[in-house]
């Protein structure tokens, strides 16, 4: 079982939960995901099977989210979840004034992690420093909003609601962004409900839940969910090796010219690609130049 699986997270378990459970149905404790979803939200979960989670660092971690927001109250954890304090509703407040308010908070924004995060600090994670009652201070970041768009708006009296759509950079948290546009427009806001929609190219609508995960197993077709390292790794440029070098390569060696059966053109100093042999990826491999000029490629994570 190496590759990668679309799960559909249910509200309610940790990404930690959801792991569990996978090593239990594959058979392997090797098995990761690609960016944590908080236990109250739902939707998609990329996670990594076997020697896939070595890929983890090349693959894309941007975000797409459908979030609901709700004015007129804050909270201590910036979600429902934690201390609702009420605040009040400006008079003039309106749908007109949340959209003239959301081309503020696209492109590159400075958010603070929030003390509910696994950010660490000296050693801690903020939640674990939080669970034990304390504050710290937090360093701003700097994360990319690449589209901030109005899906829904409940014009409730005494706590509207609206539903945005999200495409984000990793690292972005909905909740604080949430918050930050409550701060912006005077009102108060916090996340009423969070649902991943997309993590890079992998949507919601391909994710398994983890009751069909459940059934496939117990059917043996565990397999047909799995998503092959080929087509994970298919935005990278591959390198197809001669026979004979398949073995030096899967134990870190450099490939050299006389190793390569073909190599696409434009790959450059730096480049990544992924080194084939009789049609499986067997490393991803960085591009640099010889003594000689000659393109070579050196092996960062072999996976096979």
């Amino acid at each position: 079982m190496n590759g990668l699986i679309n799960v559909l997270k249910p509200p309610g378990m940790s990404s930690h939960d959801v792991v569990n459970r996978l090593r239990h149905l594959t058979g392997t404790k090797k098995v990761g995901h690609t960016g944590t979803l908080d236990p109250g939200a739902a939707g998609v979960l990329l996670t990594c099977c076997g020697k896939a989670t070595r890929l983890i660092e090349y693959l894309n971690h941007n975000k797409k989210y459908r979030a609901e927001i709700t004015f007129g109250m804050s909270s201590s954890t910036g979600d429902s979840f934690g201390e609702l304090i009420p605040g009040d509703i400006p008079e003039d407040f309106s749908m007109a004034r949340l959209i003239g308010a959301i081309p503020g908070f696209t492109g590159d924004i400075s958010q603070v992690p929030p003390m509910t995060s696994a950010v660490r600090h000296q050693g801690k994670k903020l939640y674990q420093l939080a669970r034990a009652g304390k504050i710290v201070e937090r360093q701003a970041r700097t994360v990319k909003i690449y589209s901030l768009e109005l899906a829904r708006w409940y014009q409730e009296p005494v706590r509207p609601r609206a539903l945005l759509d999200i495409s984000c950079s990793a690292g972005t948290y909905i909740r604080t962004l949430c918050q930050d546009i409550g701060e912006q427009i005077g009102c108060g806001a916090y996340m009423s409900f969070l649902l991943r929609t997309a993590v890079g190219d992998y949507a919601l609508s391909s994710a398994y839940t983890l009751e069909e995960l459940d059934g496939m197993s117990r059917e043996g077709r565990l397999q047909e969910a799995l998503i092959s390292v080929e087509k994970a790794l298919s935005f990278m440029p591959a390198v197809q090796l001669k026979e004979g070098a398949c073995k030096p390569v899967c134990s870190g060696a450099t490939l050299f010219p006389p190793g390569i059966k073909h190599a696409p053109e434009g790959i450059g100093e730096g480049g990544l690609a992924a080194l084939e042999w009789e049609g499986r990826y067997v490393a991803v491999a960085r591009a640099s130049f010889d003594e000689r000029e000659r393109l070579c490629f050196k092996p960062e994570k072999v996976i096979v």
